[in-house]
């Protein structure tokens, strides 16, 4: 995704629910010293394009009033401002993706137009479920779909992965040994399914209920006793 950002191009991930797909386009890529970005994030409903444009606004920093045309324009001159005066790369990022409405979705194509479609300002990323797969393949949002220099699917984390995912979460939080064992490692993945946010909350669950019963490895039966205190 950085290499699409950097091009000033237009992008889409798209994951289930809890996958990690707002954290993955979180901009984890200011801290690079050698780009700069000016990020702005907006978490989408079902908005009219005028609303939208005004959300927008909003995170933008620019008046969020007045008509539709004119709120495009403001929109794009401060995305201008931010390449000529301040030069950082603008980037808008719309969480939820699969709740725009279709000719909201479409709107993207004014708001990536600069001087006819001669020069690359503005990066947009859309995050969302699988449905914003099928919204991008309908006929009238052809023209955003181009737009869109590369689009990421991302999945559950493999057995492999959750081990290795879990270890580096302890590691961070300053265990000094495994917090689990394998057969807590395989009771994780078999009830989270690979869902990061699943996981993360049943391996949270676990180490409380580890804990309480003064255990120093979480096993199988601590993870299924979570699962009971958290989706009865």
């Amino acid at each position: 995704m950085l290499r699409t950002l950097d091009a000033r191009m237009s992008c889409a991930i798209i994951a289930p629910a809890g996958t990690g797909k707002t954290s993955g386009s979180a901009p984890s890529w200011q801290d690079s010293p050698e780009a700069r970005y000016s990020t702005h994030y907006v978490k989408v409903t079902g908005l009219s394009k005028r609303d939208m444009c005004r959300e927008i606004a909003y995170a933008a920093g620019v008046p969020p009033a007045g008509s539709f045309p004119s709120l495009v324009r403001n929109l794009q001159g401060r995305f201008v401002e931010d390449v000529d005066s301040a030069g950082l790369r603008p980037v808008l990022i719309l969480d939820e993706a699969h709740d725009l409405r279709v000719e909201t979705l479409a709107m993207i194509r004014l708001l990536t137009n600069f001087d006819m479609d001669s020069r690359l300002v503005l990066s947009v990323v859309l995050a969302g479920q699988p449905p914003l797969r099928d919204m991008l393949r309908r006929d009238e949002l052809e023209d955003v779909t181009r737009r869109l220099s590369h689009c990421a699917t991302l999945r559950g984390l493999s057995r492999e992965e959750t081990d290795r995912y879990i270890e580096h979460r302890c590691t961070i939080a300053g265990a000094v040994e495994g917090a689990f064992d394998a057969g807590g490692i395989d009771a994780l993945f078999e009830i989270g399914r690979g869902n990061l946010r699943a996981t993360d909350e049943l391996a949270r669950k676990t180490l409380e209920i580890a804990h309480d019963q003064d255990h120093d490895v979480c096993q199988a039966m601590h993870v299924v006793q979570a699962r009971k205190l958290l989706w009865p």
